[in-house]
């Protein structure tokens, strides 16, 4: 190859001018792998990028940790599922715990695990449910004993109790 030819591939390669070009091939005597290495010396030339592999976990500053990634997605806005989920967890936390009581006045009439009761309502609605409405208004009244979250489902229970209450003392002041 003509010294003109290896400049003018140098130049190409190196992206530098040519006498950058002729001057390292002059130093490197006419070799152009040598005159390349002397530019990256001298910083005219950028080499190759390099990559560094590794397995341990501290130099991968690029990877996050599952744990963390998803403690980030839970606090994220929450899914259906998710949402759906929660309250699952917290109706079986609620019937495990509590005990479900029917009274009359004062007396206890019963008292059940409200598991029972759930799973009684569950497969009978069509036949407990009116019945349960209809108890109402001759004075039952229903109420959850042991969770915090019963004293919300008792104040519904005594609303709704009371309602059947002033219902039938209007209906008994009609009929007087």
């Amino acid at each position: 190859m003509e010294m003109m030819e290896k400049v003018e591939r140098l130049r190409e390669k190196a992206n530098v001018s040519y006498e950058e070009a002729k001057d390292a091939l002059e130093q490197a005597g006419g070799d152009l792998l040598d005159a390349i290495v002397l530019l990256e010396r001298q910083g005219k030339v950028r080499g190759p990028a390099q990559s560094t592999f590794s397995t341990d976990y501290e130099e991968q500053t690029e990877f996050v940790k599952v744990r963390d990634k998803v403690e980030e997605q839970e606090n994220s806005a929450p899914s259906f599922g998710r949402t759906f989920g929660r309250l699952f967890r917290g109706f079986v936390g609620f019937i495990k715990n509590t005990t479900f009581i029917v009274t009359k006045g004062e007396d206890v009439l019963f008292t059940m695990p409200t598991i029972c009761f759930a799973l009684l309502l569950f497969f009978f609605w069509e036949i407990l449910a009116p019945v349960m409405i209809i108890a109402l208004f001759f004075g039952i009244r229903y109420s959850f004993e042991g969770e915090e979250e019963a004293e919300k489902a008792n104040s519904i229970l005594n609303k709704a109790g009371d309602f059947a209450q002033d219902v039938r003392s209007e209906f008994a002041k009609k009929r007087q």
